[in-house]
């Protein structure tokens, strides 16, 4: 068995999931995403982001830590934004004994849709039913964390069987 929590970082939400895989059968343990205001002093924001993801951490054990690289666009205000959550994310991580592997998003839309280019919602489709979820996780960030996680569980066992 093993034990992953996704994280899609951000300074405004920065989601997050746990998946576990038994016999190779992929299942959710829990999922959610930590918000913060802008209203919020940056620090502010970024120690709500660690304190909130140190408990998720604490509450559902994850052996792993797969998170998203940051994606450069035109926007760097937001590139440094995420990269500063990013950062959070990845001292939570090392603070809680907890490796982190990275995974760009053509990657995990590769992995999870089977199409480096599929859209948000054929990404949500495939997660809800990879992990047999009633419903699909909002918002997109939730579900974009647990195809993170789900992507490191897979490429781990493909990895195992070669």
């Amino acid at each position: 068995m093993v034990r992953v929590i996704g994280i899609d970082p951000g300074t405004a939400t920065t989601g997050w999931g746990v998946v576990e895989s038994e016999n190779g059968a992929l299942t959710s343990v829990d999922f959610g995403c930590i918000k913060t205001t802008p209203k919020q002093p940056k620090e502010e924001r970024l120690l709500v982001i660690y304190e909130s993801l140190l408990a998720v951490i604490k509450d559902t054990t994850p052996e792993v830590m797969a998170i998203e690289m940051i994606f450069f666009n035109a926007n760097v205000k937001t590139a440094l934004s995420v990269g500063q959550a990013r950062g959070v994310c990845l001292l939570t991580a090392a603070m809680s004994g907890l490796t982190a592997y990275d995974y760009n998003t053509t990657e995990v839309k590769s992995i999870i849709a089977g199409y480096g280019r599929a859209e948000k919602s054929e990404v949500a489709r495939s997660v809800t039913e990879l992990l047999h979820l009633a419903e699909t996780p909002k918002p997109d960030d939730v579900t974009d964390a647990l195809a993170i996680a789900a992507t490191h569980i897979i490429k781990t066992q493909k990895a195992l069987s070669v």
